[in-house]
């Protein structure tokens, strides 16, 4: 008789039994063990993170890795990114928050005020005579793109401007890129011979560039001792085990805490710079001038606060400072303040001040405060009010019952007087940072209180930080959305960033990364840095590593589940050849003059290009690709026969040197002047403008071919910075191409408006059988060479790599011509795009040729004057979009 089958779970359980008599330890299945080893790797963590110093003062809090994960204020941890181009690890976006489009609008569409870090942003101080920082600076800006250095309310101090930087004397071109800058108020107005004081923030990747120009018109080349705190170079991680390595006595004993009493002082531990050398020098004076050019990167912390209810729950959160006079005061670490105090002019300001921050609470908008409006004030410690729970804050109307006061606020702004703030002294701000309460002790006295809960009262011995209020405009150009992303900067002294960060998340501001920095900046239609800046430096190397990650991620898909860009016609999928599309259009528009010219039986010119192109290319020159991105960035003319596996970061390098004439002079288009008549030719920015004719604006030129060739002229290799509205359907990505409709496209369009576009046929793939030769081949060579020593495979490795194989689906060796690759022209490429929920459909940004796009605007009729084309890197389907050039 057959015995009865033994059951699963009883064999189970008798294998559990024999492995924990044999081994002596429970054995558990591998889903349990795999989720116990990982709950030991996180207790191992924390108590690794117990044994760190208590205070750890963090300069900025998206800069240390022990920061992202908490910096929300509690509970929810962000995703880290960390570029090569930011020199920093930042917080890129939420893990728990929904990636949809719905989910990005709730961030930054619909949340009453959005904050974000940007601490890591750099800041150059320069200290001398006003006319001579004035006369310095003056080469590295021009009044073509807008107001400079010396603008009347930024010169003042009332206001904070934005420019952008060129080197010396080199506008159009060689670009450094954008800056803000701020003026120290003048304590006696009418004497030009004091020593003025300014501020220019700028994003980390730009900082050398500008550093070593702004030395260079300063001819500051004498380095002097800084009276900035040089923090201690941080330890690799070899170094720092070989500190933490305890001596063989004390191997397997527990550390015990001691405990000093009242004298024990916490560590404070400053994360520094990563933009520099600790070691270096961080001020330089020059000996003609007399300007003082100090770096102050890292000594300040800046919040920036954006949404309708910024203002408000600042107002909530922060606290003005109070006036003391007493013999209590003299004990006081801030003895700053106490000094201050003495003084009934400086009280009467600081009143005045308060007054006004005041009145902030009450207003609907920081839209209605004029833009870049700066207001000083000193602050008591806002750990001190810090409610129990996260609450809401609204505008209360009750502080604007002063109508008088707040109409002159909305007018003229805050008064000159009332900008100063003791954050411009470097001795007061290292005092404010050394001389904080830390966490224990506010709490230890919160504990010491009769009534639990009740307020904590400080007295003279409460911490006082001056800040800096920033009012940031939000969106300035076009007609539609005006003031749409407004809000509040905040300057305040380094190691106070977190004592700040939790009082305003816990009035209602939702943290956001660099994920909703991007989407703020698409919003506002305005460039990202250094993304949108395809004439800087920073950013070719910006493009070229992210070219390299979107490669590196392409080639881990199996063929099969990646799209053959080739087929698609896509020649860059995943870079925009900037100078390939000027040298291409230019190449185009000589073509066409010499055609119709020899054509023309009088020889005279009946083409709206000029006589002379600069820089054409000949047919016999063609571009040099990588295909480690897929195209060069910036691929100038080269001779065919050249290999293509050049590392595109010694181009950019060149580039940046200066060695290619040819490569420099790329540049974009930043006149105001010139964006303006250019807006006027595209026709109206917002509205169902499809059948509107257009006319010339008031002072606006026709679009004619005098007016083509006087801006050809002066910018003969341009590219214009462009928003686009999809008619339709439709979400548009990054680096999607932008074309010019055929007339067959436009008379469909007008015959039908449901009309989506046509669609581009597939092309063939060349490389598909050389691909498919070479992986036979080598499969061959491996067959034959099984008998090979290892050490013969181990020389032949080396000259294997050396040849990189081509990618299937990517286009291998020289580009084509780029413009005419597909049946639609190109005209550029899309920097940013998605589907907007602010008007309802899907917008883009980028950049187009100038040339391309004064050939399209003067062969469109002018009722449809302003429609192109785009379609996606992985798509066959073009869509209709209305451009447009917002000043």
């Amino acid at each position: 008789m057959r015995p009865p089958a033994r059951s699963p779970f009883t064999s189970f359980w008798r294998l559990w039994r024999s492995l924990v008599i044999l081994t002596g330890k429970p054995w558990l299945p591998p889903s349990v063990r795999q989720a116990e080893m990982s709950n030991a790797k996180e207790r191992k963590h924390a108590k690794k993170m117990r044994n760190q110093p208590t205070n750890v003062t963090l300069s900025s809090g998206f800069v240390a890795d022990r920061s992202v994960k908490h910096h929300n204020g509690g509970g929810k941890p962000f995703r880290a990114q960390k570029q090569a181009a930011f020199l920093f690890q930042l917080a890129y976006g939420d893990d728990q928050r929904m990636e949809t489009v719905g989910g990005q609008c709730s961030i930054v569409q619909e949340a009453p005020a959005l904050i974000g870090d940007l601490s890591y942003y750099c800041c150059l101080e320069l200290k001398g005579k006003e006319e001579e920082i004035l006369k310095a600076l003056s080469p590295m800006c021009s009044i073509d793109t807008g107001l400079t250095f010396a603008a009347v309310h930024c010169l003042s101090g009332k206001r904070q401007g934005s420019l952008m930087l060129y080197r010396a004397n080199k506008y159009p071109r060689e670009v450094l890129g954008p800056v803000t800058f701020i003026w120290k108020s003048e304590r006696s107005p009418g004497d030009p011979s004091e020593s003025r004081q300014l501020w220019i923030w700028l994003h980390p990747t730009l900082k050398q560039d500008i550093l070593e120009e702004i030395k260079v018109v300063c001819q500051c080349t004498e380095p002097t001792k800084s009276t900035v705190c040089i923090p201690d170079p941080l330890l690799t991680p070899n170094q720092e085990k070989s500190q933490t390595k305890l001596p063989d006595g004390k191997i397997g004993k527990k550390r015990k805490w001691k405990d000093d009493g009242e004298n024990a002082k916490p560590i404070k531990k400053f994360i520094g710079d990563g933009t520099r050398d600790p070691r270096q020098l961080y001020s330089w004076i020059s000996p003609t001038t007399g300007i003082l050019i100090s770096d102050l990167t890292m000594e300040m912390n800046r919040f920036r606060l954006i949404g309708p209810l910024s203002h408000s729950i600042l107002t909530e959160a922060v606290k003005a400072a109070a006036v003391h006079t007493g013999e209590d005061t003299e004990n006081t670490p801030h003895r700053w303040w106490t000094e201050t105090c003495k003084n009934p002019d400086s009280i009467s300001l600081h009143q005045r001040q308060e007054a006004i921050f005041a009145l902030l609470g009450g207003i609907t908008s920081p839209a209605e405060i004029p833009a870049g409006t700066i207001l000083g004030l000193t602050v008591g410690d806002p750990r001190i009010n810090l409610p129990q729970k996260r609450s809401k804050v609204l505008p209360n109307p009750e502080k604007c019952q002063d109508n008088e006061k707040v109409r002159q606020l909305l007018l003229e702004g805050v008064p000159v007087e009332c900008t100063h703030s003791f954050i411009w002294n470097q001795a007061i701000s290292k005092s404010v940072t050394e001389n904080k309460i830390s966490d224990q002790d506010l709490n230890r006295k919160r504990s010491e209180l009769l009534v639990p809960g009740s307020q904590l009262v400080l007295g003279p011995h409460e911490s006082k930080i001056p800040l800096l209020l920033i009012q940031q405009p939000g969106k300035v150009t076009g007609d539609d959305r005006r003031g749409w992303g407004s809000g509040w900067d905040v300057l305040l002294p380094k190691g106070w960033g977190m004592a700040f960060w939790i009082p305003l998340i816990y009035r209602g501001a939702r943290v956001g990364g660099l994920k909703e920095a991007i989407m703020h900046s698409q919003y506002k239609r305005s460039p990202y840095i250094p993304g949108d800046f395809p004439d800087c430096p920073a950013g070719i190397l910006f493009a070229e590593e992210q070219a390299k990650n979107l490669l590196e991620k392409y080639k881990r898909r199996p063929p099969a589940k990646r799209p053959n860009y080739v087929k698609l016609g896509t020649l860059a999928p995943f870079c925009c050849p900037w100078e390939q599309l000027t040298q291409d259009w230019e190449s185009r528009a000589q073509a066409q003059e010499e055609s119709s010219v020899a054509s023309s039986p009088s020889g005279e010119e009946s083409d709206w290009r000029g006589d002379e192109v600069p820089c054409a290319p000949t047919p016999e020159k063609t571009r040099q690709v990588s295909d480690a991105v897929g195209t060069s960035l910036h691929a100038c003319s080269e001779p065919r026969g050249r290999m293509d596996t050049e590392c595109p970061a010694q181009m950019g390098t060149e580039w940046a040197t200066g060695q290619d004439a040819a490569c420099r002079r790329l540049c974009v288009l930043r006149s105001r002047a010139s964006l303006k008549q250019l807006s006027a030719w595209c026709g109206p920015s917002s509205g169902d403008s499809r059948a509107a004719r257009q006319v010339p604006r008031r002072g606006q030129q026709e679009l004619t071919r005098a007016a083509c060739l006087s801006l050809l002229d002066r910018f003969p290799r341009a590219l214009v910075w462009v928003s686009l509205s999809l008619l339709r359907k439709g979400s548009p990505e990054p680096h999607a191409m932008i074309c010019v409709p055929a007339k067959e496209d436009l008379l469909q369009l007008s015959q039908d408006r449901l009309y989506c576009g046509p669609q581009e046929s597939k092309h063939s793939d060349p490389f598909k059988s050389k691909i498919r030769k070479q992986k036979e081949k080598k499969k061959l060579e491996k067959r034959q060479n099984r008998g090979h020593t290892v050490s013969e495979g181990l020389e032949a490795g080396p000259l294997m790599a050396e040849h990189q194989a081509p990618t299937l689906g990517l286009w291998s060796g020289p580009l084509p011509d780029v413009t005419s690759h597909c049946s639609r022209v190109l005209l550029g490429f899309v920097t940013q795009g998605d589907f907007s929920m602010a008007v309802g459909c899907g917008e883009a940004l980028g950049f187009v040729s100038l040339t391309g796009l004064l050939d399209m605007l003067s062969n469109q009729p002018a009722g449809e004057r302003g429609l192109v084309l785009l379609r996606p890197p992985a798509s066959l389907q073009y869509r209709f979009a209305r451009i447009a050039i917002e000043v």
